[in-house]
């Protein structure tokens, strides 16, 4: 059986969405491309060149990662500039979009109001009165390897709906399987019947799975 990892950073894998970075070559797989916030820098002309090039790229299904992170020394305006730039872009080409977000999920609200495509914030692992906000805003949320250990998490997952769900290892090296099985337990589904749910949601967002 085959497990889609929604956002990962390994090339060698081969079922799902690889975060391509600006100067990568392209692969032969899925993958994203985007600007992520500690890549900003004060002239972006370069970089949104290529975006532009590669998001057209028919393995390219999805802008990204790309958002708002409250830890790095890059001026919050201009990460927001950018993050803008990159949703007009994905409203162009129609790909959704995979956020990266660090202490900054309220201000993720406006800006999906400037979407036109599906959002999803991806690792997500904060506490459930923030997942439960983004759902309400019509977020997607992409959940990784703190499911494994977080009980807290857990409970967010287990009433989590299934079709605004998805699954990764991001840069994290373990057995996505694990987190699929976890999953699958915690939802009172079977590894198929999780696969499966999974695959539809991908096959909303046009994604082939």
């Amino acid at each position: 059986m085959n497990f889609f990892n929604f956002h990962h950073h390994n090339p060698e894998i081969k079922f799902g969405i690889y975060n391509l970075k600006f100067g990568e070559r392209i692969p032969n797989t899925l993958f994203s491309a985007g600007i992520h916030p500690d890549s900003i820098v004060e002239n972006m002309d370069e970089y949104f060149l290529w975006l532009k090039e590669v998001s057209g790229n028919k393995n390219c299904v999805a802008i990204g990662e790309c958002g708002l992170d409250g830890l790095i020394d890059v001026d919050e305006k201009l990460q927001e500039e950018v993050f803008e730039k990159q949703i007009f872009l994905a409203n162009d080409i129609q790909k959704p979009i995979i956020i990266h977000c660090v202490k900054r999920f309220s201000q993720l609200i406006p800006f999906k109001k400037k979407s036109k495509v599906p959002m999803i914030v991806h690792g997500f692992n904060k506490r459930k009165t923030i997942g439960d906000d983004l759902l309400k805003h019509d977020f997607y949320l992409s959940f990784g390897k703190s499911v494994l250990h977080n009980v807290n998490l857990q409970d967010l997952v287990k009433d989590f709906p299934m079709e605004k769900l998805f699954l990764e290892t991001d840069s994290a090296d373990f057995d996505i399987q694990d987190l699929y099985q976890k999953v699958a337990e915690l939802k009172n589904l079977s590894l198929e019947e999780l696969t499966q749910k999974i695959k539809k949601n991908l096959q909303f967002l046009q994604i082939p799975a």
